[in-house]
């Protein structure tokens, strides 16, 4: 059963900057990150497979995602942030290769998530 923590949410005025991190306890090859903002439902925002990434379009050019070379470590620099941006975010892993990268229901693990605020 593998643990996953996130840090590094925060609140920060619109065009600002946060990086999370999420710490695995077990190396994994396929992880991601969702968000959920009040009222809406969990959306994927970003995940990397196999060393591949990729993005839900509102996010890219301004997220990038990557993982460290113990494959336990991912991380989410956000870049130009907005008050749409604003939810908790949540790391996720899965055991096998996911068929959809966006699909909630091929992560096997999920951590607590950390918040982030986007409002001037």
């Amino acid at each position: 059963q593998a643990q996953l923590v996130e840090s590094g949410g925060g609140s920060v005025r619109p065009g600002g900057s946060l990086r999370l991190s999420c710490a695995a306890s077990s190396a994994s090859n396929y992880m991601a990150w969702f968000r959920q903002a009040p009222g809406k439902e969990r959306e994927a925002v970003a995940s990397i497979r196999d060393g591949a990434s990729e993005y839900v379009d509102s996010v890219l050019g301004r997220f990038a995602i990557w993982q460290d070379n113990t494959m336990k470590n991912l991380y989410l620099q956000m870049r130009t942030l907005a008050p749409e941006d604003t939810g908790m975010y949540y790391c996720a892993a899965a055991r096998k290769r996911p068929d959809s990268w966006a699909a909630r229901r091929e992560y096997d693990f999920w951590g607590q998530g950390t918040q982030v605020t986007v409002s001037s």
